[in-house]
């Protein structure tokens, strides 16, 4: 079994920054691709961002293209998610995934509790 465990949330002001992580413990990664997804209060679980985790493949959803980059540490078994330039509608819930290389959440095997982001205006 894999388990999965965020961090890294927390305040931020509009075109501020913050880098989650997510890290990893319980089985190996390396046939498996790491996403991030977010969900805001009353909204739907979104995607957001997706790695290969052996060939570092990479995808965002349109929304945070150009403002957030995902990478990974193999050897520490962790992903990041950079955020930058943050906007007040990226305050949600963040949460890290492992499955399939997919933006859906139902492709996904093992999920993390997640991590709260607010960005104030």
């Amino acid at each position: 079994q894999v388990q999965l465990v965020e961090s890294g949330g927390g305040s931020a002001q509009a075109g501020g920054s913050l880098r989650l992580s997510c890290t990893a413990s319980g089985g190996t990664l390396d046939k498996y691709a790491m996403d991030w997804f977010r969900q805001a209060p009353g909204k739907e679980r979104e995607f957001v961002a997706a790695i290969r985790w052996s060939a570092g493949n990479t995808a965002y959803a349109n929304s945070v293209k150009g403002r957030f980059t995902i990478s990974r540490d193999n050897a520490e078994n962790t992903v990041y998610l950079q955020m930058n330039t943050l906007k007040p509608e990226d305050t949600a819930v963040y949460y890290c995934a492992t499955g399939r290389w997919s933006a859906l959440p139902e492709d996904m095997d093992y999920w993390g509790k997640g991590t709260l982001v607010t960005v104030s205006s």
